[in-house]
């Protein structure tokens, strides 16, 4: 389980961040996910609010080593796109937030139809080359867009991409398992980190059917909270009640599970609901657990 860093300068306060990632690395986990444009859809946040938290987090605790640190570049409003010059701004503001000298991976944050894909595919390359980055990845790229980069990269003889991050979760599968990406991920042995895992909260349980939906997420929270949504999660509920688990752990669970996913990136508010999500890492759902899911959300 990688641990989504959106929250932290959001909805999480410094403090508030630095005891959720301390009992994340204390419960065994060792993979943070940012971006230096989390978290620009706040009201007088200019970007990179999380990175800074992280990088904070990582001096005043000395584990830099101990942990896999990854971030994105591409949609910060002030720094947008893939052109190569603009790619170096960004990497340079992110390793200065977080204190590193060397980003562990660094995807794509989206694709870039104005920029030559040899020609920010080879900037990720120069980066990998110095030193500045180990390896790179995509976000967002449709499995066309991910089929030709690798094409490119290949043709070109770049560093080519290990890692691909697109949203997918129970309530949200087409995106991965219909559109071709899934075979891509496969044949090219691609680490498969999706977003969006508890489907931004609407898998924990935490909204019903007759409520209004409210909170700091209710614009992401109402995409999901359709009649199809509602019964994937009272399937969710009833297994995790069968279980004695957290919804949040049978959602995660799930989609750990899932051909070609290497981790599932889920973040919390709060310490307290940390556990069900470290939980998710080591619960293994049975054939027949994982096909009631299955059936339930199929088509979504």
């Amino acid at each position: 389980m990688c641990l989504g860093g959106n929250v932290f300068g959001w909805t999480a306060d410094a403090s508030t961040s630095e005891r959720i990632l301390d009992a994340y690395c204390e419960g065994g986990g060792n993979f943070i996910d940012t971006a230096d444009s989390y978290s620009t859809w706040v009201p007088g946040h200019r970007g990179g609010e999380s990175e800074s938290v992280i990088g904070g987090w990582l001096r005043s605790r000395g584990n830099r080593d101990q942990v896999v640190i990854a971030t994105k570049a591409a949609k910060h409003p002030v720094h947008r796109g893939l052109r190569p010059a603009n790619l170096r701004i960004c990497l340079d503001g992110s390793r200065r937030r977080l204190g590193v000298e060397t980003i562990d991976l660094y995807y794509a944050h989206a694709d870039d139809p104005h920029v030559p894909t040899a020609e920010w595919a080879g900037a990720f390359d120069a980066m990998v080359k110095q030193g500045a980055i180990r390896h790179w990845g995509l976000s967002n790229f449709t499995a066309e867009r991910v089929a030709e980069v690798l094409e490119i990269v290949a043709a070109e003889g770049l560093t080519p991409p290990v890692a691909l991050q697109p949203h997918y979760n129970l309530v949200h599968r087409s995106e991965v398992e219909t559109s071709g990406l899934r075979e891509l991920v496969q044949q090219h042995r691609l680490a498969l980190v999706p977003y969006y895992g508890l489907a931004a909260g609407f898998l924990t349980g935490k909204y019903a059917r007759d409520e209004v939906i409210h909170g700091a997420r209710a614009a992401r929270v109402k995409g999901f909270a359709t009649e199809p949504g509602f019964a994937v999660l009272d399937a969710v509920l009833a297994l995790a009640d069968e279980l004695g688990t957290e919804p949040a752990t049978i959602a995660l669970a799930w989609l750990r599970q899932q051909p070609g996913v290497t981790a599932p990136i889920a973040s919390v508010s709060d310490p307290d609901q940390l556990p069900a999500l470290l939980a998710s890492m080591t619960l293994k759902l049975s054939r027949a657990q994982l096909n009631r899911l299955n059936k339930v959300s199929a088509g979504l």
